[in-house]
């Protein structure tokens, strides 16, 4: 189970969210046709199967639409999911419910497609060491609760931002001249608590790096499964390998065979289809 974010780093998404969506009148619509003094009980139920994330976000943005609404989770971020399972129950005014609806059920979509998507990668690394990680190739403004719906899946998080760790990647080497140019400086001025990483497009840039001292982690990019094979030998252990690169559901059992420890996959969280999901009063 992955332990939920402080609600504090997460109100500032919903809240935003609530303001586009409400508009400087609020929901017009409830207004105009829901007295104040109504009150309902509303499910969140599940249209598809899946793996559930979004929950706390969805939660925030009831709260901040009424604090007096009464949320119970039923299936909690991380669960697993059937057509037809409630995921939470509302309770209190309808108006209120109404007006968060949309907002809840887009975090809750996006956010349960990502983990449903991730779940379905990790389960064709079964048998073999490599996990399954995403990359920062994410919706703008939403990377906190994208990569944590990787985890919901079941995968393993990667950098959270360019501050995080050192990637060379194929541009940095082609800017400073060279593989050895790169490393030697990255590890001159990277702290005792920064990991470097290091992309290869090829076994002769691998050659290189191997021969370089001052990368902890390689990117094996692009390549195809009998050249990932022969770089994880190559390696023998004294990095960390993650293949990157072309990464598609129907790949990924055979490159997580070739004994790499990561592999990142950009498609989970640029794109994931969203999860049906609906609000039934």
């Amino acid at each position: 189970m992955i332990p939920p974010l402080p609600d504090l780093l997460l109100e500032p998404l919903v809240r935003a969210a609530l303001i586009e969506d409400l508009g400087p009148n609020g929901d017009a619509t409830t207004r105009a046709v829901i007295g104040p003094h109504v009150s309902y009980s509303a499910r969140l139920n599940a249209r598809e199967p899946g793996v559930v994330s979004g929950v706390q976000a969805a939660v925030i943005a009831f709260r901040l639409v009424d604090p007096a609404l009464r949320v119970n989770v039923l299936c909690p971020d991380g669960a697993r999911i059937a057509r037809g399972d409630t995921i939470l129950t509302i309770e209190g005014a309808a108006a209120s419910i109404l007006s968060a609806e949309r907002v809840a059920l887009n975090f809750m979509g996006r956010l349960t497609g990502i983990a449903t998507l991730t779940a379905a990668f990790v389960a064709e690394t079964m048998g073999h060491k490599a996990r399954i990680t995403c990359t920062r190739k994410t919706t703008p403004g939403l990377r906190l609760v994208e990569k944590q719906a990787v985890q919901h899946g079941g995968g393993s998080p990667h950098r959270y931002s360019l501050s995080d760790a050192i990637l060379i990647k194929d541009n940095h080497i082609a800017a400073a001249g060279g593989v050895a140019q790169v490393l030697p400086g990255a590890r001159d001025r990277a702290g005792h608590m920064m990991r470097i990483e290091i992309e290869v497009d090829t076994l002769a840039q691998l050659e290189q790096v191997l021969a370089t001292d001052g990368a902890d982690v390689v990117l094996l990019d692009n390549m195809d499964s009998e050249t990932l094979t022969d770089a994880v030998r190559m390696v023998d252990g004294r990095l960390v390998t993650e293949a990157s690169g072309n990464m598609r559901l129907d790949r990924i059992a055979e490159v997580a065979a070739t004994g790499v420890d990561f592999i990142s996959v950009g498609a989970l969280t640029h794109s994931a289809p969203v999860l049906d999901l609906g609000l039934d009063f």
